[in-house]
C-alpha cells in the first residue's frame, strides 16, 4: 500500500442543513492540494455537490466520496471523506455513511447551535459507536456564540465536549483561534485565502481565558485518563504537548469525550487545524475492533480480521447509477484484498459476481485502480445483483455482516409519462432510482393502474420527479402528493385454517391454527411467535409460514396499506410426508391471513412529524395558533439570539404547503424544519373520511 493502513482514515462531515458541511469539505480538498481553487456552494461550484439540483438549490441531496493526503510531522496520511447531506429528507445518506466510517467530523453552526438534525445525526453515530469531533463553524457571523454551542452540545447531546481552541475575537472581528495545546494564537492570512497561517503568542487580554480553559482542558482528560490525573496531581506542568494528543486520542475513539474545534470555513480560518485533528485523534482502521458477522451456512459468530492477507470481506453501503459505466457499488472493505476481475461471493443471493473495474471516487469522477485493500473505500462495476447493505465476501469464509436499516417512507405521490412510449422506460427508471436510495420506493396500484412513488417528504420527491425529467428526459405528470398510511390491528383473532386441494395436478396439504393481532409494544414489523411442541416438524415449513406472513403485511384489511406490525402466535401445524412442502405452507398462511382480515378490527395510523419553527417573537401568537389548527401539540418554546424557537409533533397530512403558509404568516422572516418521529392512530372520524374515498366503506368500531 502507498499509504500504512495505520495512518488511512475514513471520517464522514455530517451536520444540520447550513451549518457548512460542504463549505467545510471544500476547504479541505484546496489545502489539500485536490482543488487548485476553492468551489462555494453559493455559486453552485462545490466540488461534492456535483448534481444539478445540488447546484441550483445550494444543498447537499447524496452523500460524495473523495480522498485527499494530509502531511503532518513527515508522516503521509490518506484521508477518505464522505461529505452527507443535512436536510432531514436525505438522512438516509447519512445513515448509510456512518455505518461504515470510521470517525466523523460533526459541523455545528456557531449561531444555530445544536439544531434538530445535529440530534438526529448525533444517535446515528451513537448507533454506530463512531468517534467523532466537533467544528463549531461560522464564528464570524452576528450572533455567533462559541461558548453557547458547546454548552448545548453538553445539554442536548449528552456528550462530554471537551475545546482544544477558544476563538479570537467574535462576530465581525472574529480573527483567529488560540489553541489550547500549544498556547499559540493562529491567524490566516487573507491574501493567500488562508493557505498561509501566523502563530504568535496569545495577546495579554485573552490570557486569563486561555489559563481558564486550558485548566478545563487538563481536568476533562484527567476524568477519563490515569495517566493524566497522576501527572495532573503530582504537577501538572510537566504534562507534554505529545502526552495531551495521546491521551485526547485514547478518549475521543473510546467514545468518552469530543475533541471541540472553532472557525469560519467561509472566510478560510480554521481548516488545517481541524485536519490535523482528524489524523491526531481520530481512528485508523487497525484501531476499530474487528467487523463481527454470520457464518450463513452454520449460524455461528465469525470476524473479518483487518489484513490484507485475509479473506475478503466488504460491504456495499451505496449504489449509484453512472451514465457511462451503470451501476457503480461503493464498498468499505474490512478485510482482504480486492482486485480488479475478482470474484465476489453474497451471501443474501447465495451468487457470485465479479468486478470488471475498481474506483476510487472524487466526487461524480472514478480514478482507476487495479486493487484496493483492507481499510479502504472504493467504487466498482460489474456486481449486478447487489443492493445497499448487502455483504461482499470469499466463498471460502463466508460472512454475514449486519444490514441497514432504513426508515419507512411517509409520503407518495402518483406519477405517469406524459407520452406512452416512455412507459416502460419510465419503470425502468424508477427502479434504478430505488436501488440507489432505499428510502425511495416505487408500487404499483392495482385498484388504479396508478405508478406511486414513495419518500421521505416533499423535498425527496420534488428531486426525484426533476430528475426523471432532466437527468433520464421523461416528461411526466405528477399528482397530489399523498401520506402514506399505515394500518394496524385493534385486537387478537385465533384461526385454524387447512389447504386440501390439487395445484399443478399435485395434491397438496397444510394446516396451521395461528392468532393474530398487534405486535407487543415497541415491536416494528412481524413479530413471529412459533408454540409448535412437535420439536421435528420442518425447519423450512417453519419459514415458508413466516415469510408468508410478513409478505401478507404489505396489504392490510381496510385499504390495502401495509401493517406497521403484525403479531402472529404459532399455535399447532400439521404436514403429511408426500402432499406438504413450502409451497403449501406459504399459501395457508396466506389464506389463514385473509381470512383473519375478515373478522379483525383495525385502524389507519398516520405519521407524526416533529416540527420546528424559528420565528421573530412578534409572529409567535400567529404561528402558535396554526400549528393548532393543524392538529398540532406544542411541546416547547424557548428563546435563542432573540427568536423564539417552537417545537410541536403534527400529523403530516396537515403540513402540506406549510412553508408557504409560514412565509405568508411572518412576513418571510421565519424558518422551519419538519421530521419524522412516529406513527400514531388515526381520529376514527378521520380514517373514515379516507376509507370512505377508498373504498366506500368505515371503521368498525365497538
Amino acid at each position: 500500500m502507498s499509504v500504512d493502513l495505520k495512518h488511512i482514515r475514513n471520517i464522514g462531515i455530517a451536520a444540520h442543513i447550513d451549518a457548512g458541511k460542504t463549505t467545510t469539505t471544500e476547504r479541505i480538498l484546496y489545502y489539500t492540494g485536490v482543488n487548485y481553487k476553492i468551489g462555494e456552494v453559493d455559486e453552485g461550484t462545490a466540488t461534492m455537490d456535483w448534481m444539478i439540483q445540488e447546484q441550483e438549490r445550494g444543498i447537499t441531496i447524496t452523500s460524495a466520496a473523495t480522498t485527499v493526503y494530509w502531511t503532518l510531522n513527515d508522516i503521509k496520511y490518506q484521508i477518505n471523506i464522505i461529505d452527507t447531506p443535512g436536510h432531514v429528507d436525505f438522512t438516509v445518506e447519512v445513515e448509510r455513511s456512518l455505518r461504515v466510517l470510521d470517525g466523523m467530523i460533526a459541523v455545528f453552526c456557531g449561531v444555530g447551535g445544536v439544531e434538530p438534525q445535529s440530534e438526529t445525526i448525533w444517535r446515528q453515530a451513537n448507533k454506530y459507536n463512531v468517534p467523532r469531533i466537533a467544528f463549531i463553524n461560522k464564528l464570524d457571523r452576528i450572533g455567533s456564540d462559541y461558548y453557547s454551542v458547546i454548552t448545548q452540545i453538553e445539554k442536548k447531546l449528552n456528550a462530554v465536549p471537551v475545546p482544544l481552541q477558544i476563538p479570537y475575537g467574535c462576530e465581525n472581528d472574529f480573527k483567529g483561534v488560540i489553541d489550547l495545546i500549544n498556547g499559540k494564537l493562529i491567524t490566516w492570512k487573507e491574501e493567500t485565502l488562508g493557505a498561509e497561517y501566523n502563530i504568535s503568542e496569545i495577546p495579554s487580554d485573552y490570557k486569563n481565558l486561555y489559563i481558564e480553559w486550558k485548566e478545563n482542558l487538563l481536568e476533562k482528560l484527567a476524568e477519563n485518563n490515569d495517566y493524566i490525573l497522576e501527572k495532573y496531581l503530582s504537577n501538572k506542568e510537566t504534562i507534554t504537548q505529545e502526552e495531551l494528543h495521546s491521551a485526547i486520542r485514547k478518549s475521543t475513539i473510546e467514545l468518552k469525550i469530543v475533541p471541540v474545534l472553532c472557525g469560519a470555513a467561509v472566510k478560510n480560518k480554521g481548516i488545517q487545524p481541524l485536519i490535523d485533528a482528524v489524523v491526531r485523534y481520530l481512528p485508523s482502521p487497525l484501531d476499530i475492533p474487528p467487523v463481527k458477522g454470520i457464518n450463513p451456512f452454520t449460524n455461528e459468530e465469525v470476524q473479518a480480521i483487518t489484513h490484507p492477507q485475509e479473506p475478503i470481506t466488504a460491504l456495499a453501503f451505496k449504489i449509484a447509477i453512472d451514465p457511462y459505466f451503470g451501476k457503480l457499488v461503493y464498498l468499505r472493505i474490512y478485510s482482504g484484498t480486492l482486485k480488479t476481475g475478482d470474484l465476489l461471493y453474497n451471501p443474501r443471493t447465495k451468487k457470485k459476481e465479479r468486478t470488471t473495474r475498481i474506483f476510487r471516487m472524487h466526487a461524480n469522477k472514478q480514478n482507476s485502480i487495479e486493487k484496493i485493500e483492507c481499510g479502504d473505500i472504493c467504487a466498482c462495476v460489474g456486481l449486478k445483483d447487489v443492493f445497499t447493505g448487502d455483504t461482499l465476501c470469499s466463498e471460502k469464509k463466508p460472512i454475514y455482516l449486519e444490514s441497514i436499516t432504513f426508515p419507512e417512507p411517509v409520503i407518495s405521490m402518483a406519477v405517469e409519462p406524459v407520452n406512452q412510449c416512455d412507459i416502460e422506460k419510465l419503470n425502468t427508471t424508477l427502479i434504478k432510482i430505488s436501488e440507489e436510495d432505499p428510502t425511495f420506493k416505487v408500487k404499483f396500484d392495482e385498484n388504479t393502474g396508478q405508478t406511486i412513488i414513495q419518500g421521505m417528504g416533499e423535498l425527496h420527491l420534488d428531486i426525484v420527479t426533476d430528475r426523471l425529467q432532466r437527468e433520464f428526459n421523461i416528461s411526466i405528470n405528477k399528482g397530489a402528493p399523498m401520506v402514506a398510511y399505515k394500518e394496524a390491528f385493534l385486537n387478537f383473532v385465533t384461526h385454524t385454517e387447512i389447504l386440501k386441494k390439487q395445484i399443478a395436478n399435485k395434491n397438496k396439504y397444510a394446516e396451521i391454527t395461528v392468532t393474530i393481532g398487534n405486535a407487543d409494544k415497541g415491536y416494528s414489523g412481524l413479530q413471529f411467535i412459533n408454540e409448535i411442541e412437535d420439536k421435528h416438524f420442518p425447519k423450512e415449513y417453519l419459514n415458508a409460514i413466516e415469510n408468508s406472513f410478513r409478505m401478507s403485511m404489505l396489504n392490510g384489511p381496510l385499504a390495502s396499506y401495509p401493517l406497521d406490525n403484525m403479531k402472529v402466535v404459532l399455535h399447532n401445524a400439521k404436514y403429511l410426508p408426500v402432499e406438504s412442502d413450502t409451497l403449501a405452507f406459504e399459501i395457508v398462511a396466506n389464506m389463514a391471513y385473509r381470512s383473519v382480515c375478515q373478522k379483525i378490527k383495525a385502524t389507519l395510523l398516520e405519521p407524526i412529524m416533529n416540527l420546528e419553527v424559528v420565528t421573530p417573537e412578534e409572529y409567535v401568537g400567529d404561528v402558535l395558533s396554526d400549528i393548532t389548527k393543524r392538529r398540532g401539540i406544542i411541546k416547547e418554546t424557548e428563546m435563542k439570539h432573540g427568536a423564539r424557537i417552537i417545537r410541536a409533533l403534527v400529523p403530516l397530512s396537515e403540513m402540506f404547503g406549510y412553508v408557504t403558509v409560514l412565509r405568508s404568516l411572518t412576513s418571510g422572516r421565519a424558518s422551519s424544519t419538519l421530521q419524522y418521529a412516529y406513527y400514531e392512530q388515526m381520529p376514527t372520524q378521520m380514517a373514515n373520511e379516507i376509507l370512505r374515498k377508498i373504498t366506500g366503506k368505515e371503521l368498525i368500531i365497538n
